[in-house]
């Protein structure tokens, strides 16, 4: 006898395994348990899902039993395929969170690696400062191209510092080459020499 029964499961739409579960009802018909099982999708959901069940003789089972499950087995199949793919995005959005909170963490600590080593060349900048070498705090002031957002700050400084020395051809600040003037002019007191002549020349008339 042919009745083309595994022809018509072939046409069914539905991924996954199809299980069914034939039994006898007491008024000598026939119940027909269908559940739609997809090992693919990991949706405990899944689970909820109720097996169709149909009940009738044996010749109503054959001439409707295809027409009956054909749409509800689709729709399960479509669902089960739905939320696997619910449960992929899910997970991909899940990543790509976790990467962005990565790579904000990982651009949250460079800035604060950067931030404290602007502040550890600052500090070494003002003590240098407080100490008068101004020479010295000036070289160790940083590029500001390396700090953009301090560019101005920094170009500022190194104004202000190149303005507490002026360099010679010697190396001496102006400040030094000044003190070195007024020593000088202390050693060698014009008034002192005058004076000296004037005792020379009444030395010498006397005698």
């Amino acid at each position: 006898m042919e009745s083309g029964f595994f022809n018509n499961i072939v046409l069914l739409d539905f991924a996954g395994n199809l299980q069914l579960t034939i039994g006898k009802s007491a008024d000598n018909g026939l119940v027909v348990s269908i559940l739609l099982r997809n090992e693919s999708c990991g949706d405990s959901a899944k689970d909820l899902i109720p097996p169709l069940t149909l009940m009738g003789t044996a010749e109503e089972l054959d001439e409707g039993f295809f027409a009956q499950i054909a749409k509800p087995v689709e729709q399960v199949s479509g669902l089960l395929v739905d939320m696997e793919a619910f449960l992929v995005q899910m997970e991909i959005a899940k990543k790509n969170s976790a990467m962005e909170k990565q790579q904000e963490e990982m651009k949250r600590k460079r800035r604060e690696a950067k931030e404290k080593k602007y502040k550890e060349v600052m500090d070494k900048v003002d003590a240098l400062e407080k100490e008068g070498k101004f020479r010295d705090a000036w070289t160790k002031l940083p590029d500001p191209a390396e700090f953009p957002e301090q560019a101005e700050l920094i170009r500022k400084r190194k104004s202000e510092l190149s303005t507490r020395f002026a360099p010679d051809l010697f190396g001496a600040t102006a400040s030094q080459v000044h003190n070195v003037s007024e020593q000088v002019e202390e050693e060698s007191d014009p008034n002192d020499d005058a004076d000296a002549l004037v005792d020379d020349g009444f030395s010498d008339e006397e005698e």
